[in-house]
């Protein structure tokens, strides 16, 4: 039963890469300018590489192919992604609470993601 458990949460959270990754490339456009408006270098090419990233471990993450290297990819990618869009230490009221907290969140992903590279070691 745990090993099923353990399957289904690797799934859920494979399939959260794999729902940004493609909503990113539904929506590139307009997230391409948003990366734009926050001084992004290269914002295209960055949103499209992150997005095959996410897409592609996600995909590894919830299949079980190479889960430990898919994970640490995912790892460096939301870490990444974090500091550099969700800089809520330049922002002040609402804007910085909301940032903040989406923050922190991806800070429990990264844990989750240490959780399924490091599973199979215990």
């Amino acid at each position: 039963m745990i090993s099923f458990l353990y399957e289904v949460g690797m799934v859920l959270l494979g399939g959260v890469f794999i729902w940004a990754g493609t909503e990113h490339f539904l929506n590139f456009k307009a997230m391409a300018g948003q990366l734009a408006e926050q001084h992004f270098p290269a914002p295209g090419f960055l949103l499209a590489a992150g997005s095959v990233v996410e897409i592609v471990a996600g995909l590894c993450l919830a299949s079980g192919i190479a889960r430990p290297y898919a994970a640490a990819a995912l790892v460096a990618f939301t870490i990444a992604a974090s500091v550099m869009a969700l800089d809520f230490w330049r922002h002040s009221g609402p804007e910085r609470q909301a940032m903040r907290s989406a923050f922190m969140i991806n800070i429990a992903v990264v844990g989750g993601l240490i959780t399924a590279a490091t599973a199979d070691l215990r």
